[in-house]
Formats: structure tokens, sequence, C-alpha cells
């Protein structure tokens, strides 16, 4: 058994670097190397997340989420995200500098570049975090991603928009006159 040494690297805004180094059994699953990232930065691991394997560009590949979010019953295609408790290490590493993008918490956007460092031939009994450097944030420190409702809503909502487009003649409503044209029509 071959134990996979990832390096962790906290995608921030930060000048500081925060990463970890995590060697873990190339026959534990994602979720187990999820958890122990997870740990290693402090965070509670209470929300949504999913890996995606990525290539030497960062682009974001096969996904595998830490729940199955399948709604049929349809065998899966290689589009069918995987499901961390059920992917096993070994089975996604192509290369020995293998990378692979964490998304932690989707309203947030925790991103964590992580890339297989070396393989030893030696495995550990449990996943270890062999180096730990920076200070890892507070959790709840990134501001959650405005929706687009909530956008939308303040572009329909501007006061300045009714002066502009004349909206500001519809306040009392349609009156009997405005609709006396229509009643001509057959329908």
């Amino acid at each position: 058994m071959a134990g996979l040494k990832f390096r962790v690297l906290l995608d921030s805004k930060e000048e500081d670097k925060v990463f970890r180094d995590i060697l873990i059994n190339e026959k534990e699953t994602f979720e187990s190397l999820y958890k122990t990232i997870i740990h290693s930065f402090k965070f509670k691991g209470d929300q949504m997340a999913s890996f995606y394997m990525s290539n030497d560009d960062w682009d974001k590949g096969h996904e595998i989420s830490l729940m199955d979010l399948s709604y049929s019953e349809e065998e899966p295609t290689e589009e069918t995200p995987s499901v961390m408790n059920s992917a096993t290490l070994k089975d996604y590493m192509e290369k020995s500098d293998q990378k692979i993008i964490l998304v932690y918490d989707f309203l947030k956007m925790w991103i964590f570049l992580v890339e297989l460092i070396s393989i030893e031939e030696t495995a550990p009994n449990s996943p270890e975090i062999t180096l730990s450097i920076g200070i890892s944030p507070d959790e709840n420190s990134k501001e959650e991603i405005e929706s687009p409702g909530d956008f939308t809503k303040d572009l329909y909502e501007s006061e300045d928009d009714e002066e502009d487009y004349g909206f500001d003649d519809f306040e009392d409503g349609f009156s009997d006159e405005d609709i006396s044209d229509y009643d001509s029509y057959d329908y």
C-alpha cells in the first residue's frame, strides 16, 4: 500500500500562504480526505462540498460530491458525479502531480487547491497532517456571494428607474377609460 501526500492550498486574497500537507493511504476514500482537509483548516464541515478532478490549468473536471445528488435510477454516465464515501483515492490518481479542486460551502465558495506532491512507499493507518503553514481564516470571515435574485431586486426597485422610464404615470393603476378600447375586441 502506498501513501499519497497532498499539498492543500487555501485559495485566498490574503498575502500569506495557508496550506497543509496531508499524508493518506491510497485506499482511503475522498470522504476521508475531505474530513482531514476540513479538520486541518478548523472548519466545521457542515456545508456542502465537492471535489473536482483537475488538470495543470486547474480546470474543473469530473465531480465527486459529498452527497449523492442523482435523482434517477438510470445507469451512471461519465457526467454523473461520484460520491465521496465510495470514491477511492487510488482510482482517480492519474499522474504523480494530480490536481484536484475542493469547493466547500457553495454560498461562500471556499476553494482549496489540492495537488499530489509525492507517493510514499509506506501508508499511514489514518490520515496525517505532516505540515501546517499559515493561520487558517475563520470559516465565517468570508462574505456570501450575492445571489442573482438580490441583484435583480435592487435593479428593479430603484426609484430613479421609475422616473427615467415614466413609470410614475401608473401609480393609480388603470382607469375604466384606459381599458375601454379593449371591450370592442372579440375574444
